[in-house]
């Protein structure tokens, strides 16, 4: 019913009306849905060309186990479990796919720390390396825009805040939009009415689609987030 959750069979109808090439605002009036409400569906379960309605249900489903019933109490950090945030820190630091491994391990202990900010010297603590291996990490997070840093009276801190995703997801865009342009320039290269210039054409047209996807997805999600005053702009 208009308002309420999204059925299985209206992500059904909006898998089919994005096959048959409609818009968003078609999809919503034959749902009788609002287009955000359609629009951010899409968006989050892998865009207009990635979108399957098996995949968008489960995975509401499994947001649904994971969203906290309530705010964790701030007595609760001191009964945490010291083994099992090392080991969720380590897969955590696997799952940066792309991520140099120790710029991946300063990220991992940035998101896992409460203030969202660490000092050399604790990160340096907390990961049992040389201060050297911590600036060579944070350098490259800086690089891509992934951390921010700021002085503390002497110390600087490292920073990771609300954007970090925003920015995180244009670092995969421009990734695309780099692998699009170097494989165009196969196709001069090798002549486009050959098999591999024929190949390569078609890859390229496929990381175009992606990175188009991923630019309008990461907008999609500044413009919702951003009038709640949760992203910074």
């Amino acid at each position: 019913m208009p308002g309420g959750h999204l059925t299985y069979d209206d992500r059904r109808r909006i898998s089919e009306g994005l096959a048959e090439g409609l818009t968003y605002a078609e999809i919503a009036r034959r749902l009788g849905r609002p287009r955000s409400t359609v629009g951010r569906e899409i968006a989050r379960n892998g865009g207009p060309h990635g979108y399957h309605a098996g995949r968008a249900q489960q995975a509401t489903g499994w947001r649904a186990r994971r969203r906290p019933a309530a705010p964790a109490a701030a007595g609760d950090a001191g009964r945490r479990d010291p083994q099992a945030v090392r080991e969720f820190e380590e897969r955590l630091t696997a799952a940066f796919g792309g991520v140099p491994t120790m710029a991946a391990r300063v990220m991992a202990c940035l998101f896992t720390s409460d203030t969202g900010n660490l000092t050399v010297a604790e990160l340096t603590e907390r990961l049992r390396v040389s201060p050297a291996s911590i600036s060579k990490g944070v350098g490259w997070l800086e690089q891509v825009g992934l951390v921010r840093r700021e002085r503390d009276n002497r110390r600087e801190r490292y920073i990771i805040d609300a954007e970090v995703w925003y920015r995180a997801w244009l670092v995969g865009t421009r990734s695309m939009m780099l692998w699009t342009e170097t494989v165009r320039e196969g196709v001069d290269i090798l002549g486009a009415g050959t098999p591999a210039g024929v190949r390569l054409a078609t890859a390229s047209r496929f990381f175009e689609l992606i990175s188009t996807d991923m630019a309008q997805a990461a907008e999609h999600y500044r413009q919702t987030f951003a009038t709640t005053g949760d992203i910074p702009r």
